[in-house]
């Protein structure tokens, strides 16, 4: 029978954690049908000895259980390991058991992390798509680009575990921004004529250098607190083939005008970027967009 929700599980040498994991599949509430769909990606350690341990008590219980897997001496990766787990899968729902954030979470140990974490809470609903940005990008974005839109359930539901050997650590920060720039000039950049990168300093000037010509040519100026950027009154893109280089004029954010690409990370300065941003009365999605 085909089940109402799949639980997708991408295993590998998770042994530390697997009983945890599972037993909180066996205390779900759902009352529909369910299944829980492992993919075993190489692992090394215990892993599939407790899987299947925990195979016989869920199935005991009414949920339905798929193993699969390789033995290879080297794992294919998380995403490998989804998609194998989902093409296995019967659900008409899927639910990803690792790390795709749409509620409220618990970091462990508590102290991991504290201010992603409090970022992680604190998003509104409609900041899901200007803030939000998962760990899952590649899923996310085509999600979007389908139709596909965004709840947040304002609940602590997810205990979200940090640990040094997470798959998270692996995915190199420079991917991450390749994939976060290119989608924020496809969907966001387009509906603008012009706009301000609010941050002057390395991160606002990163964003300028990666953004396609096109794009480049929309940035009116920068703005910034920073008296001595203000000062400085221009930034000079001396990588640009352009002749005469472009010279994008550093504004104080008060002389600066929407739409706005921040460039500033949240909650880093003791609640005066956010403050300055309110005052100028915007809205999020139309008049600014967080990349930071």
């Amino acid at each position: 029978m085909q089940a109402h929700v799949s639980i997708i599980l991408p295993v590998h040498n998770a042994e530390p954690w697997l009983d945890e994991c599972l037993r909180s599949v066996l205390q779900q509430d759902f009352e529909g049908t369910m299944e829980l769909s492992v993919f075993n990606d190489a692992s090394k350690d215990k892993s599939g000895a407790i899987i299947e341990k925990w195979r016989v008590k869920l199935e005991d219980s009414g949920v339905h259980v798929i193993i699969g897997g390789h033995d290879s001496l080297s794992p294919r990766g998380v995403g490998y390991s989804k998609n194998q787990a989902v093409a296995q899968s019967s659900g008409s729902y899927l639910c990803f058991l690792d790390s795709i954030i749409g509620c409220r979470v618990r970091r462990d140990p508590p102290n991991s992390t504290e201010r992603y974490t409090r970022w992680i809470n604190q998003l509104t609903p409609e900041q899901l798509l200007t803030q939000g940005v998962p760990e899952d990008l590649l899923f996310f974005y085509e999600h979007l680009r389908k139709g596909g839109g965004v709840v947040r359930v304002d609940q602590s539901l997810l205990l979200y575990r940090y640990h040094p050997r997470a798959a998270t650590h692996s995915v190199l920060e420079t991917t991450i921004w390749t994939h976060r720039v290119r989608f924020l000039e496809e969907q966001a950049l387009p509906r603008w004529a012009a706009f301000t990168i609010w941050n002057a300093g390395k991160q606002g000037r990163r964003l300028y250098r990666s953004l396609t010509a096109a794009s480049q040519r929309k940035v009116v100026a920068f703005c910034d607190v920073d008296e001595n950027k203000i000062r400085k009154g221009f930034y000079c893109h001396e990588d640009s083939q352009e002749r005469p280089k472009p010279r994008i004029p550093i504004l104080h954010f008060r002389a600066a005008r929407p739409p706005f690409v921040i460039c500033v990370k949240l909650d880093l300065t003791g609640g005066a970027f956010e403050d300055n941003l309110r005052s100028l009365h915007l809205q999020e999605g139309q008049d600014f967009l967080h990349f930071s």
